[in-house]
């Protein structure tokens, strides 16, 4: 799939600079990290994201899901990997469940460990695979600033922040506020739903179990600001008891990166409650309405701006702090 909307080299360095995030001291994350230690690392990364994608083009929004899941969760340390016996990491609570791309991450991890190893974090490959997906999709081309290591625990009551589907906005400000990120990050991540689909299961309390304003404590019915027509086509997707379909969180343009998704949001065809809820701030929907707008131009720039910044939260950073693990999904034993 070809990418459009790119972001020149020197732009976005300008846009890294900006944001503080680009350093050429030690422990700070910079573009090109690996260019001496492990210089085939990012190509080792793009090569396997393409060859999963070839097989499964789903995986490349599921690739953006992982990245988001595991750095809204005490930050970008690949937690979200480790997988455990006893079903108490990260990735075994429910806020997690259906997450992908893992098997993608390992790939390139194996092959990096075979070119260089010891050097090439899991949490930089999560980074990276997110980057590539996104340019897969038809979306902004952009440079990823590495230079993480991985995180030393992960615990599955941890993962209890992540934002759901059902979340109102004051919800999910206060939940973006905390990891850093503001209203502009909230919007422009929430538009990553441009490719990719949900399952039922995340609608269907928007179509069956919504309380109803004034019905008392039991009665509940269809979401009210689902138009009639809309409410009625994903009924027919997911009638009572399917929650297993699934069905594209960007009505009409889900395997391609556009601004579509935020066109829908505004019209009132956000599929789930979390997307739909940017349309009942002030504040959010203003910021729709202007990337939307004849003079907008700039969803992709700020997009890919808002990726690096979601990237940076919480990461470890020099050699006194976290590790480079041998295996993405186990913790070193040394």
């Amino acid at each position: 799939m070809a990418c459009r909307g790119t972001v020149p080299g020197a732009a976005a360095a300008l846009l890294l600079l900006s944001l503080g995030i680009v350093g050429v001291a030690r422990g700070q994350l910079q573009v090109g990290f690996y260019s001496d230690s492990c210089p085939d690392a990012e190509d080792t990364v793009t090569a396997a994201v393409q060859d999963a994608a070839g097989n499964d083009p789903t995986i490349l929004p599921a690739l953006l899901r992982l990245q988001f899941h595991d750095c809204f969760v005490k930050g970008c340390d690949a937690s979200v990997l480790i997988r455990s016996s006893s079903n108490d990491a990260e990735v075994n609570n429910s806020k997690n469940q259906g997450l992908r791309g893992q098997d993608v991450v390992d790939a390139a991890k194996a092959q990096l460990e075979d070119l260089c190893p010891g050097v090439v974090s899991c949490a930089d490959i999560i980074a990276l695979a997110a980057r590539d997906a996104v340019a897969m999709t038809g979306g902004p081309s952009f440079d990823v600033p590495t230079g993480r290591r991985d995180g030393l625990t992960s615990n599955l009551r941890d993962a209890d922040v992540l934002p759901d589907a059902a979340d109102s906005i004051s919800h999910l400000r206060s939940s973006f506020a905390a990891a850093g990120l503001n209203d502009r990050d909230l919007v422009l991540l929430t538009a990553a739903h441009t490719v990719g689909t949900t399952a039922c299961f995340f609608v269907k309390d928007r179509l069956y179990s919504y309380p109803i304003a004034g019905g008392g404590n039991s009665k509940t019915g269809t979401d009210p600001s689902i138009p009639a027509a809309f409410a009625a086509e994903l009924k027919a997707r997911c009638p009572p008891g399917d929650v297993n379909t699934r069905l594209p969180l960007d009505r009409g343009s889900e395997a391609e990166f556009d601004d579509s998704i935020l066109r829908n949001i505004r019209s009132g065809f956000a599929v789930i409650a979390s997307d739909a809820a940017l349309a009942t701030s002030n504040a959010t929907r203003a910021l729709v309405d202007a990337y939307l707008s004849a003079a907008a131009g700039s969803f992709q720039r700020d997009f890919a701006v808002a990726m690096v910044r979601m990237g940076s939260i919480g990461v470890i950073t020099g050699e006194d702090d976290g590790e480079i693990r041998d295996v993405c999904s186990a913790f070193n034993t040394n």
